[in-house]
């Protein structure tokens, strides 16, 4: 009676069992999934001011003489995610790019034009794995996390901040303290703990871990460069509030050119760092004239026993995020930030450097600011125009005149207006 009926089905599971077979035998791994995210980023920057640098030339004709050309530049992104019992994690991500030679890669003549996207490793257009963990459950409601390759922020039950990590200006991603959320890659492991909206995550990596020599690498050791962090965070669905407490050590790199003033970067890296970050975001249930806000705060104190320059030195830094969804067009979402990198706040020069007439007072203020609209011009495309101002990114070292250290903080001026246009294609 159901002959004609049976057929036809039976036609249709034959033809669905040889498209599993077909697939079966082309997929990668049946295990493994691989998402790819692919960034151009076309732009440049133009320098004022009247400031010197520490021979006499004017700043803004210096910068504009080595990083004033629009540049093309791309970062390739891919994710390979290996599950075992679907409740562990093993991630592999490999990442190229060229922005090494980009002023938007923090190595041009103003750091902190690096962007959050930038990368290159070794040479440009090199393929390098960029991380490699994995992660997996341990009891009720504890995640341990283990890396040759991992990050700080892998490790961490919650990220602090409701403005995107794919920022414009590199030092907003690191919700508004660099020195404590600094990102350090090495090797290291973590466990964090979960309970309702409440969490608790402690974390360790070595920057440079992969070493044997005692003296130069390796994990907890002399050379190692340790990075410790404590979070503690509550977060329900739409808010949140973290603190978090982190121990660099003089090797570690705590900070680099794209998140902090030279002052700033050279005296971190002179020593020991311990510093507290704390933030608060909020997002609205619904897309509308209210933007999510993000907003951090970050203070640092560095000490070495060993420098012949300083006693100890304070830096600070802050931010404040503001993001609309739907803004104009559904889809598309209007961003902008400000805030201001970290900068000395306090400086203990020791008795050689005072006698040089140099004194404790230190001038390191400035602001970042920037400005973005994302248009979604497909699920998969996303094409961004920003623009972001530095308002004196050199900081104390603003007009060089006079010494190296502390330059003569005249009421000289050194800026930076920059514009670009992102394209990301994920897939």
């Amino acid at each position: 009676e159901f002959e004609k009926e049976l057929a036809i089905l039976k036609g249709r599971v034959d033809g669905l069992e040889a498209r599993v077979g077909e697939l079966e035998a082309t997929q990668f791994s049946t295990t493994t999934k691989l998402k790819g995210q692919a960034t151009f980023v076309i732009g440049a920057n133009s320098f004022g001011g009247d400031a010197d640098d520490f021979v006499g030339d004017k700043r803004s004709d210096v910068a504009a003489a080595t990083s004033g050309a629009t540049s093309f530049n791309y970062d390739l992104r891919l994710f390979l995610d290996t599950s075992f019992t679907g409740k562990d994690l093993l991630r592999t991500m490999l990442r190229s790019g060229n922005f090494g030679n980009s002023a938007f890669g923090a190595g041009g003549y103003v750091g902190l034009d690096g962007m959050e996207t930038a990368f290159e490793e070794g040479a440009a257009n090199n393929v390098v794995v960029n991380r490699l963990w994995y992660q997996f459950p341990v009891g009720d409601g504890f995640t341990a996390t283990v890396g040759g390759r991992v990050r700080q922020d892998d490790m961490l039950a919650v990220w602090p901040s409701a403005y995107p990590a794919d920022t414009v200006l590199d030092f907003f991603t690191y919700a508004g303290a660099p020195a404590t959320y600094n990102l350090a890659l090495g090797s290291g492991g973590g466990l964090s703990w979960e309970s309702d909206d409440f969490s608790i995550s402690a974390n360790y990596v070595s920057t440079n871990g992969e070493l044997s020599d005692p003296n130069v690498g390796g994990i907890a050791t002399d050379g190692a460069g340790s990075v410790g962090t404590v979070q503690i965070a509550y977060a329900p669905e739409n808010w949140g509030l973290a603190a978090a407490y982190n121990y660099s050590s003089e090797n570690a790199g705590s900070l680099y050119a794209g998140n902090g003033t030279p002052l700033a970067v050279l005296t971190t890296g002179s020593g020991n760092n311990s510093s507290v970050g704390v933030s608060a975001w909020w997002s609205p249930e619904e897309a509308g004239w209210f933007p999510s806000f993000s907003a951090g705060w970050g203070f640092n104190s560095i000490t070495n026993d060993d420098s012949t320059d300083f006693r100890s030195v304070d830096t600070q830094s802050w931010y404040v995020g503001l993001q609309w969804a739907d803004a104009f067009m559904k889809g598309n979402t209007l961003g902008m930030a400000v805030g201001q990198p970290t900068f000395v706040t306090n400086i203990d020069y020791r008795d050689a450097i005072s006698d040089q007439g140099i004194s404790d007072f230190v001038a390191d203020g400035n602001y970042a600011w920037e400005f973005w609209y994302a248009f979604q011009v497909t699920d998969n495309i996303t094409v961004t125009p920003a623009i972001y101002y530095l308002s004196r990114p050199y900081g104390d070292m603003t007009n060089g005149e006079g010494t190296v250290i502390g330059g003569d903080r005249s009421d000289k001026s050194f800026n930076n207006f920059g514009g670009l246009l992102k394209t990301t294609f994920k897939f």
